[in-house]
C-alpha cells in the first residue's frame, strides 16, 4: 500500500480521554482526496472526536495496521426507496461498505404518491412523511431523498397523459415540490426517457427545476437520450441550468447503443464547457458495461424494432433480472426463452410483459469499456450504483458497486487513485448533495466510517451469480455503530433520514 507517510493528523493528539470506539494505525482517508495518512481514529457517540495519536482507550479497539479507514461510501444514485423499509438491514449496500444512500432517481420516488396510491399503501403523501417513517423505524444506512419529477405529473396529471400542464397543474405541481424542499428534499429528479417525464416539455422542467434552484438543491436527471442523441440531451439538461441557476447533477452517464460509442469524449467536453460558462453541470456513473431497466420501458419504446433510443438492441442483449410471477426466468436472455417458446425474441418480449407488467427488471449489454473508463476519469463524475432491488438476478451492481470502483479500476487498471477514488463516492458526494459532516474523516464529522484491505477489496459478483458479498471489507459502522463485520451483518439499525442542509 503505497502513496502515504507518517500521520498529516499529528498534531491532533488526544490523551487521557476515553472513548466508545479506536481504530488505530490505519492509512486513513480523508474522503476530500489528501494522500492516506496513518492515523488512529476515536469515536464518541455518533462523532468522530479525535484524528491523530490518540492515546485514550476505546471501548472497543480495531486493529487498522496495514487497511485503509475511509468515509462510509455514499452512494448517490439508488432506486431503494422501500427496500429500506421492507429490509431496513439493506445488507446489499452495508456489506459493500455503503453507509448513505440518495433514493428518488430518474423521476420516480416514494412521494408524493397521490390520494389514490396512498390510500392503497402504495407511496406516502410528502417526502417529510417518507423521512418520517424512517426516523421511526430506521434503516442500518442514512437515507437521503430526492422528489421525482414524474411521481409528482403523475400525482397531478397522470402516468400516461402525453400533454403540456396546464397553469393551474403547473401550479399544483410547484406546490409539490416546494412542499418537498420544505421537507428536507435533496434535490428534484426527472427520468425522461420514461413515463410520464417523456410527455414533459421543456418549460415543464424549467418552471419546476427553478423551484430546487430557490432552494438550493439539485436536479438530477435521467435523459431523454443516452444513445445516439446523447449530445442533444447533454444540450437540454445545459440550456435549463442556464434557465434556471440550478445545479445539475446528469445520472448515470454514458454512450448507450453501439451507435453512440465514442460520443462521451464530446458530452464531457460539453460539461466542461457549462462548468467554464459558469454552470454547476456534474454527473455519476455506475462501474459497469450494462445498464438495467424495465422490459416494459423497451417494449413500449420499440427498442427491439430499432425505433428506440439504443438503436440496435437485440434480444441476445436483455437478460432477465427480475420475474416475480416466473423466477425460473430470472438470468436467461430473450433469445433463450424464444428459443424455448418456439418463437422469435420479440414475441418472446411480448409475452414476458403480458405476464410480467412493470415488474420485470432487465440487464441490458449496451455500453463498451472505454467509454465507462473516459467518463469515469473525468473530474466532473460521482460513483453511485443505479442498482435496483428486485429478482433473484439483479444486476450486480446493486452489491459490489463501490468495491468494483476501488478494485477494478482505481487498483487494477489505474484510472484514478485511490484517494481519488475514494473522494468521488464520499465527501465530494456529500457536498453535492448537501449531506452535512458526512463524507469525511475529521473531528466533527459523523461516523459513518469502512475499513478495508486495499489489496484484496474487490466485487465477486457476476451477471449469473449477483448477490456474493464483496471481498476485502473488514468493518462499517454507521453513525458511530458497527453494522457490518468481517462479511456479515451485525443487524444493527443505526441509520437517520438526513435532510438537505441548505
Amino acid at each position: 500500500m503505497e502513496g502515504h507517510g507518517p500521520s498529516a493528523y499529528a498534531g491532533a493528539m488526544s490523551t487521557g480521554a476515553s472513548f466508545d470506539l479506536v481504530i488505530r494505525g490505519a492509512a486513513v482517508a480523508d474522503g476530500l482526496g489528501a494522500p492516506l495518512a496513518i492515523a488512529d481514529v476515536a469515536v464518541r457517540g455518533d462523532r468522530i472526536v479525535a484524528v491523530g495519536e490518540v492515546a485514550g482507550r476505546g471501548g472497543v479497539e480495531i486493529d487498522g495496521a496495514g487497511k485503509v479507514l475511509a468515509p462510509g461510501f455514499i452512494d448517490v444514485h439508488t432506486h431503494d426507496d422501500w427496500a429500506v423499509l421492507a429490509e431496513p438491514q439493506h445488507a446489499c449496500k452495508v456489506l459493500q461498505g455503503c453507509t448513505s444512500i440518495v433514493v428518488g432517481n430518474c423521476g420516480t420516488s416514494i412521494a408524493p404518491g397521490g390520494e389514490q396510491v396512498v390510500a392503497r399503501g402504495g407511496g406516502f403523501e410528502s417526502i417529510g412523511a417518507y423521512l418520517e417513517a424512517l426516523d421511526n423505524d430506521p434503516a442500518s444506512v442514512n437515507t437521503a431523498a430526492l422528489v421525482g419529477h414524474g411521481s409528482v405529473r403523475t400525482s397531478v396529471i397522470g402516468l400516461r397523459d402525453n400533454r403540456p400542464a396546464t397553469e393551474g397543474e403547473l401550479s399544483a405541481m410547484r406546490a409539490l415540490v416546494e412542499r418537498a424542499m420544505v421537507d428536507g428534499a435533496v434535490g428534484l429528479s426527472s427520468g425522461l426517457i420514461y413515463e410520464p417525464g417523456k410527455y414533459a416539455p421543456e418549460a415543464e422542467l424549467v418552471a419546476l427545476a427553478g423551484v430546487a434552484a430557490a432552494a438550493g438543491a439539485l436536479y438530477t436527471t435521467h435523459m431523454r437520450n443516452e444513445g445516439v442523441g446523447l449530445l442533444d440531451s447533454i444540450a437540454e439538461t445545459v440550456r435549463l441550468a442556464e434557465q434556471t441557476g440550478v445545479r445539475v447533477q446528469i445520472s448515470h452517464h454514458k454512450a448507450s447503443g453501439r451507435g453512440a460509442w465514442g460520443l462521451v469524449t464530446q458530452s464531457l467536453a460539453l460539461i466542461d464547457a457549462a462548468c467554464a460558462a459558469g454552470l454547476d453541470v456534474m454527473a455519476d456513473q455506475y462501474p459497469y458495461t450494462r445498464g438495467s431497466t424495465l422490459l416494459e420501458q423497451i417494449v413500449r419504446a420499440g427498442e427491439l424494432h430499432g425505433f428506440g433510443p439504443e438503436g440496435d438492441l437485440t434480444p441476445a442483449q436483455v437478460l432477465i433480472g427480475a420475474a416475480p410471477h416466473h423466477p425460473e426466468w430470472e438470468g436467461r436472455t430473450l433469445t433463450e426463452l424464444a428459443e424455448e417458446w418456439g418463437c422469435d425474441g420479440r414475441a418472446a418480449a411480448d409475452r414476458v410483459v403480458a405476464e410480467e407488467g412493470r415488474g420485470c427488471i432487465v440487464v441490458l449489454d449496451t455500453m463498451t469499456e472505454a467509454d465507462v473508463e473516459t467518463v469515469m476519469a473525468h473530474p466532473s463524475t460521482l460513483i453511485g450504483s443505479d442498482g435496483i432491488p428486485l429478482g433473484g438476478k439483479p444486476h450486480p451492481r446493486l452489491h459490489h458497486t463501490f468495491p468494483r470502483v476501488l478494485g477494478h479500476y482505481a487498483r487494477e487498471k489505474g484510472v484514478f487513485s485511490l484517494e481519488t477514488a475514494i473522494s468521488r463516492m464520499t465527501g465530494l458526494s456529500a457536498r453535492r448533495f448537501g449531506l452535512a459532516d458526512r463524507g469525511e474523516v475529521r473531528e466533527g464529522a459523523y461516523a459513518d466510517l469502512v475499513l478495508f484491505d486495499p489489496d484484496v477489496i474487490a466485487d465477486t459478483g457476476t451477471f449469473t451469480d449477483p448477490t456474493t458479498v464483496p471481498a476485502g471489507i473488514d468493518r462499517v459502522w454507521v453513525n458511530g455503530v458497527c453494522v457490518a463485520a468481517d462479511g456479515e451483518h451485525t443487524g444493527a439499525r443505526p441509520g437517520r433520514a438526513l435532510r438537505f442542509s441548505r
